[in-house]
């Protein structure tokens, strides 16, 4: 709708940008608003075009641009900003006629659907899949002390001791998701498929070291966050080598926290008092095929 007293801010939600049009009639008692005192986002972007005749000023700004914010829900891409006016005194004068106003202007767009006009050909990239690309997730695997309360400074241990990992996953814009460790191994070289190699977690999150005898390997429950995964493995050397350097590599990824764990996005300890695998969250059945060694993958 056009701006008009009646309706003074009009905002086109366009492919990449923005574009917000307003009437300097802004509350619509006949007296204009000064242009200059009109900004678009935190960033306060000026206008890009007056007109005198319809007394109109116009905004237009990339989505990503003047300080807009980028909210995600399960089916929407949500841009956020702010149209403000801040009334300066006229000439010599040192009151203002006018009270400050900020109108909160959103843009929404699907996320499973293009949302360009153009035709789509096979080398055109759609502007959602665009988007996916900039929300990259941050995953970090760290060793703590054991309080878990601060990375641990230094990394040798002795036998005796224990490991405690911490996986985390940086969810920025995304809808809430929970973190899982898929495996983890451990070699003497940086090549994860290098031999001699040992599975301390497998078959889509299995602490499988924990169903060694002599160990107190396992998941921590309950979890600090979802998008956290806490776990302790007893310290260990290969049987038969000196080297004292171990290299641990681990898979992690995520799943939507709404959606349940199941046998492929779980976290399962062998628990010996009942000899029994047990998950951090999820009905037990989920850790059955850690035993059988048939999990999906």
């Amino acid at each position: 709708q056009a701006a008009a007293p009646l309706h003074p801010v009009a905002v086109q939600c366009q492919e990449a940008q923005v574009v917000v049009t307003v009437h300097r009639d802004l509350f619509g008692t006949g007296r204009l608003v000064k242009a200059a005192d009109l900004t678009l986002g935190p960033a306060a972007c000026w206008p890009v075009a007056q007109s005198a005749a319809e007394s109109t000023v116009t905004f237009v700004a990339g989505l990503h641009e003047c300080g807009s914010t980028l909210q995600m829900t399960p089916d929407s891409l949500i841009y956020k900003t702010v149209l403000s006016y801040k009334p300066t005194p006229s000439g010599n004068l040192v009151i203002v006629r006018t009270n400050m106003a900020v109108v909160p202007i959103e843009c929404h767009y699907p996320r499973k659907s293009n949302v360009s006009s153009n035709a789509v050909r096979p080398t055109w990239v759609p502007f959602h899949s665009t988007l996916s690309a900039e929300e990259r997730l941050k995953f970090s695997l760290r060793i703590m002390n054991d309080d878990w309360s601060m990375e641990r400074r230094a990394n040798g241990f002795l036998l005796g001791e224990s490991l405690h990992f911490q996986a985390d996953v940086a969810s920025g814009n995304h809808v809430p998701l929970r973190l899982f460790v898929d495996d983890c191994v451990a070699t003497l070289s940086p090549d994860r498929t290098s031999s001699p190699r040992y599975a301390l977690i497998d078959l889509s999150g299995c602490l499988v070291d924990g169903r060694s005898d002599d160990t107190t390997s396992a998941f921590i429950s309950p979890r600090p966050r979802q998008e956290t995964l806490q776990f302790v493995v007893d310290a260990f050397k290969f049987a038969g080598d000196d080297r004292s350097m171990i290299y641990i590599t681990c898979h992690l990824k995520v799943s939507p926290a709404d959606q349940a764990p199941n046998p492929l996005n779980k976290a399962c300890s062998f628990n010996k008092a009942s000899s029994l695998w047990a998950p951090v969250e999820g009905t037990g059945d989920i850790c059955s095929c850690c035993e059988t060694g048939n999990c999906p993958s």
